[in-house]
């Protein structure tokens, strides 16, 4: 057996009681890649000196896709976030629908998607894409689910942000395909990864129930990543997920859920 994809594990997450840069200076030394979720909450110097591949950082820190003035916020904030991306070598940076809030719910929830809305976000992203060649770095969108975690989220639903996505066909702007929100959201994984591969930069995960590491929950992750490895998938998997004990055995056991 070997490891296929490059793996990877949200700091954020993990050794909570430990500083960022630590939780990055390990995650390293176990050969692992850096998720990291708002640059403005960290020292930046500290991260940068760790040496770790940081290979996902939400990508804005206010806005949202839906309307004229939301759009202009993201927009700002991303160009501010891709520049501190560069700075720190951050592979992808992450966006969402719309704002998240405290406990992950949207700062500002909408209930209805409108046709308007739809374009509007089309168009937004669209803005991000020639963003993104300019300044040479890469976007990704990220679906989340609405029943546990993120009610009110727009485009929330890997449905939603593929057909995003595929509609702009560009290499600038990505899927971030978290399994965790569409195994709540959606199921039917393998197909769903299976679909969205054309536009995928990155796979994350957790089990469903807990959000905690794989071998916790319901899903075969291990028949996900032999399906991932026979369609060709060799980009990175990152665990976004608590730790339902030990952290070092956590990340263990997701390694071990990958090498196929």
């Amino acid at each position: 057996m070997s490891l296929p994809f490059q793996l990877a594990a949200c700091a954020e997450m993990i050794w909570r009681d430990r500083p960022i840069e630590w939780r990055a200076s390990r995650l390293k030394e176990m050969g692992f890649g850096v998720g990291l979720w708002n640059w403005s909450e960290h020292d930046l110097g500290k991260l940068e000196a760790t040496g770790a591949t940081f290979t996902i950082m939400n990508g804005y820190l206010t806005g949202r896709l839906t309307d004229d003035e939301g759009a202009a916020e993201l927009l700002k904030t991303a160009r501010e976030t891709a520049k501190v991306g560069k700075r720190i070598g951050v592979q992808r940076l992450n966006l969402h629908g719309t704002g998240l809030g405290e406990g992950g719910l949207p700062v500002q929830p909408i209930e209805v998607v409108t046709g308007r809305m739809w374009l509007k976000a089309r168009d937004t992203l669209a803005r991000i894409v020639d963003m993104a060649e300019e300044l040479d770095v890469v976007f990704t969108l990220e679906n989340l689910n609405l029943p546990v975690d993120h009610p009110g989220v727009p485009f929330g639903r890997a449905e939603d942000t593929l057909a995003l996505v595929s509609s702009i066909d560009h290499p600038r702007l990505r899927l971030n395909l978290d399994l965790y929100h569409a195994q709540i959201g959606e199921g039917n994984l393998i197909e769903l990864c299976r679909k969205s591969l054309p536009w995928i930069g990155e796979i994350q995960v957790a089990d469903v129930p807990g959000r905690m590491e794989p071998g916790t929950g319901e899903v075969n992750w291990k028949g996900i990543a032999r399906a991932l490895k026979a369609m060709g998938y060799e980009g990175p998997v990152g665990v976004e997920a608590f730790a339902s004990g030990d952290p070092e055995v956590a990340l263990e056991a997701f390694r071990e859920a990958f090498t196929v």
